[in-house]
């Protein structure tokens, strides 16, 4: 199979971060496994290229690069009040008009828009810039609490690492959800990180600097911990409860505030991502892997993993086992 290319098209000035992001889980080539991707950077002018760290880099390719990408990814844009150069907006509604996707990060959102690919659907971007976002382009629809928004063909990503979670997204969706296990953990990150970036964000204006700061909810992370480990028990929101310590209503809202999901949703997302993993990289047959991951049975399995992966357990073995 040839590589899936991946080119990350830079705008002076090019924040580093970013870039290397995409760089990190696109184009390195890991030991125990070969790299699926062929990473390269393009730029509207070849040569140099200034960076926000204070030197610039070198960039070999000019836009033609984009017309053999499967996937563009623009990794920020720092001059959201001005106008997207004309040839890099021609470049990329080219680029997804023959069928590439087109991966937007941070305020990288505001090219996309600009180009016109955005129109009619959900995005998000930092959250500083959510405000400004939603009111230059009203006819896109804002999910400023998301690390993510995918839609197949054009996606969005929230401030700065969160262009992280989506390059790993984009990951799992192509190679599954292994492949993707083994690129985070080489980067010491979490396969999929829970939450939503405004639990990140700080208020702005006078008042919120005269506020007092309010109190730190406790961690969910030990309870999250507790259920990874028994998700083949048959494990319910109560006893999520109970190992806190609260009430199943104090508990739901502790899961709205810090994940923005319910502590069930939560659950059933875990469970199916197990038996993505189960189903990659064991033969178990499917009934087995509903038992092991808490869904009881085969039927329960299909009709869940459908719901959240679009697909059922056996076309996704077919298509990820050999991995």
């Amino acid at each position: 199979m040839s590589p899936h290319r991946v080119v990350a098209l830079v705008l002076p000035p090019q924040s580093t971060f970013e870039l290397a992001c995409a760089a990190e889980v696109f184009g390195l080539r890991r030991p125990g496994t070969a790299n699926p991707y062929a990473f390269s950077v393009c730029a509207e002018r070849p040569g140099a290229v200034p960076t926000l760290a204070g030197y610039d880099m070198l960039v070999p390719h000019g836009l033609d690069a984009l017309r053999t990408a499967d996937t563009v990814v623009v990794p920020g844009w720092q001059r959201p009040d001005a106008p997207v150069p004309a040839a890099v907006v021609d470049a990329l509604r080219e680029a997804h008009g023959r069928g590439a996707r087109i991966a937007a990060m941070c305020s990288a959102a505001f090219v996309l828009a600009q180009a016109g690919l955005l129109a009619g659907r959900a995005a998000t971007t930092h959250w500083r810039l959510a405000a400004l976002f939603a009111a230059r382009y009203p006819d896109v629809a804002v999910e400023a609490d998301t690390l993510y928004v995918d839609h197949g063909d054009v996606a969005t990503s929230a401030g700065t690492a969160a262009g992280i979670d989506l390059c790993l997204h984009l990951v799992r969706r192509d190679q599954g959800a292994g492949y993707a296990a083994h690129v985070a953990r080489h980067m010491v990150m979490p396969p999929h990180r829970e939450g939503g970036q405004l639990q990140y964000g700080v208020p702005e204006g006078a008042h919120a600097r005269a506020a007092a700061p309010a109190a730190v909810p406790p961690s969910l992370a030990p309870v999250l911990d507790w259920a990874g480990e028994r998700l083949h028990l048959a494990l319910g929101v109560d006893d999520l409860a109970a190992r806190a310590g609260v009430s199943s209503r104090t508990l739901a809202r502790r899961f709205e505030e810090q994940l923005r999901v319910s502590p069930g949703r939560w659950l059933l997302q875990r469970r199916v991502s197990a038996a993505r993993v189960l189903l990659e990289e064991t033969t178990l047959p499917v009934e087995a892997v509903a038992v092991r991951v808490g869904l009881s049975s085969a039927a329960n399995l299909r009709r869940r993993f459908r719901g959240l992966v679009g697909t059922t357990p056996a076309a996704y073995r077919r298509a990820f086992g050999a991995r």
